[in-house]
């Protein structure tokens, strides 16, 4: 995971200025590389050809190989530079095992060797950034053909903010500060955005970014240029299932997000050696934990795959909260009152049921109200430009969560001790929700226009999912010098997942009978298929846990006033 930053001015080398590099170093401790570029523009009549001053920046936090691989990545024969922030599982179908920005580097330098013009290059990238597993932002110039590309992975899971200044310099960057009072917007994870240096003209501006958008997988190819993604459309079929058909679909979903979990889990931070003595060093990954089915599916099956001596930490965020627990008993806890407190205790107790021998290290992350206000400025500027009290809400959650600096009962103790979790990586259960059903509109849109108003609020719901959520939480939880994962949002999952029948993921057509001994029948619609998959995996009690959002789960939603409405805009 890295910081990225990228100016293309007219008058000189525009650096980051010093709030937002202290941003990009957060994201990217282990390295930080700055390359200065001169572009030669065309020349126009007899005059001198002019000049794009062009400055890469790039922080480092190194996840994978065995060294940590410095960027820019530049190729000293063609002067092409690459920043990347990421990962690469595979390329063209090739499994990455070491550091994936070095062979990114690689195969796009290969393409740009062998292309005879701008347009056959321009074709080639396209072609090959989308056969890239894994999410990513990058800035990209191929010197040969003089073409700048950027954008972010077909999700957005990887955050990209871009502006134009007044003086027509284009800025790309991972995080902004937003003091200039400069308009940001995110890069729209839409395709590849890409500008010809070779159009670019002498009269003091640049050319208009150029967008290869994305297609479908198996959709018709059209004439334009296109960005192909890995997945297909959503199957729109309504079939009558079998509970012996869906059993077999429970295990195809299991195998899938196995694979996903092994991917995103093996082989972290192995360039960079724990401090001797360190708290747990044990850990290298632990799981933003609410106690809630998606994340407590990912901490059994990750259970699974390591060995019993490792310990996984249970990151369970709580806040006091001034309006809900302004008249509280002496000695009664705010933080022990959480919705999220309370699930995530009797997960965790599940999970040590379930799986004995494994230590399971619940770290309460417990914040004060002061603490919240003090750090509300920070929080807003890795949220920007998202500006809802919603956007607030969650930011919060995820900042103070990723920090992981908590309290946990260690062996041998009877009572919490003040620990700090040093996983780097951390796993997320976002997307679930909006793969199977998981939030009430779902019923609500089932309810009022039956099967096709369901599976149209699906495809809203995952079609804008990098817009509403994933860049955001990226800022958020990357300021920790932390990278979060999401399993459920596996290329390869996700294709899964679209195929499968909207019976088979959330059949509110099949309401819930609690009296039921059947599972498919006993538990609820939504997302009802990672329900019976918790049930097949020994969680049962998680499996019947209702769905929650994070934000109210946690007390953060509306503390300062009940009367404001999650859509209400910040000053």
């Amino acid at each position: 995971m890295c910081g990225i930053f990228c100016s293309l001015a007219r008058h000189g080398f525009v650096s980051p200025d010093s709030a937002t590099e202290k941003l990009l170093r957060n994201r990217g401790p282990d390295s930080i590389g700055t390359h200065h570029a001169l572009l030669d523009l065309p020349q126009i009549g007899k005059e001198q050809p002019p000049q794009l001053f062009a400055n890469f920046l790039s922080t480092v936090l190194s996840l994978r190989g065995t060294s940590v691989a410095e960027q820019p990545l530049r190729d000293a024969e063609s002067a092409s530079v690459l920043c990347w922030n990421g990962e690469a599982w595979s390329v063209d179908g090739e499994l990455i095992t070491g550091n994936d920005s070095q062979r990114v580097f690689e195969k796009l330098s290969a393409v740009s060797r062998t292309a005879t013009c701008a347009e056959i290059s321009v074709k080639a990238v396209s072609t090959l950034l989308s056969t890239i597993r894994g999410p990513y932002a990058f800035v990209h110039y191929d010197a040969r053909h003089k073409v700048l590309y950027y954008g972010r992975d077909c999700l957005g899971r990887r955050s990209l903010l871009t502006k134009t200044t007044s003086d027509s310099t284009l800025i790309l960057s991972s995080v902004c500060d937003n003091a200039s009072g400069e308009a940001w917007a995110e890069v729209e994870a839409d395709g590849v955005y890409l500008v010809d240096m070779s159009s670019a003209s002498d009269i003091g501006t640049l050319p208009l970014p150029r967008l290869i958008p994305h297609q479908f997988s198996g959709q018709e190819q059209e004439s334009r240029l296109s960005f192909t993604l890995p997945f297909p459309a959503m199957n729109r079929e309504v079939l009558e299932i079998s509970n012996s058909d869906i059993i077999n679909e429970v295990y195809r979903v299991r195998t899938s997000l196995q694979e996903s979990l092994q991917l995103r889990t093996q082989h972290v931070r192995e360039a960079i050696q724990p401090s001797l003595g360190s708290q747990g060093d044990e850990t290298r990954v632990a799981i933003l934990f609410s106690g809630g089915l998606d994340c407590t599916i990912l901490a059994r099956m990750y259970h699974d795959l390591i060995p019993i001596a490792d310990v996984i930490d249970l990151l369970n965020v709580a806040f006091e909260n001034p309006r809900i627990h302004s008249k509280l008993d002496a000695g009664v806890s705010p933080y022990e009152l959480c919705p999220d407190r309370i699930t995530g205790r009797s997960s965790h107790a599940e999970l040590t049921s379930v799986c004995p021998g494994r230590r399971w290290n619940f770290v309460e992350i417990n914040v004060p109200y002061s603490e919240t206000v003090s750090h509300r400025a920070t929080v807003m500027t890795l949220m920007h430009p998202h500006n809802t009290e919603m956007d607030l809400s969650i930011s919060y959650a995820l900042y103070f969560a990723s920090r992981g600096v908590g309290l946990t009962k260690l062996p041998d103790q009877d009572s919490p001790t003040p620990y700090t979790t040093p996983a780097h990586v951390l796993l997320s259960g976002l997307g679930a929700d909006e793969l199977f059903g998981g939030y009430q509109r779902h019923a609500t849109a089932f309810a009022r226009h039956g099967y096709t108003g369901l599976m149209d609020e699906l495809e809203l719901d995952f079609n804008r999912l990098g817009k509403r959520n994933l860049g955001r939480d990226d800022r958020v939880i990357s300021d920790s010098s932390k990278e979060v994962r999401f399993p459920y949002l596996d290329e390869n999952f996700i294709a899964l997942a679209l195929q499968l029948p909207v019976t088979v993921k959330c059949d509110f057509g099949s309401p819930q009978a609690e009296s039921s001994g059947e599972p498919a029948q006993l538990l609820e619609p939504g997302k009802r298929i990672l329900r019976l998959l918790a049930w097949h995996l020994g969680m049962k009690n998680v499996a019947e846990e209702k769905k929650r959002a994070i934000q109210f789960g946690a007390r953060t939603a509306k503390m300062e006033t009940g009367k404001t409405k999650g859509t209400h805009l910040l000053t």
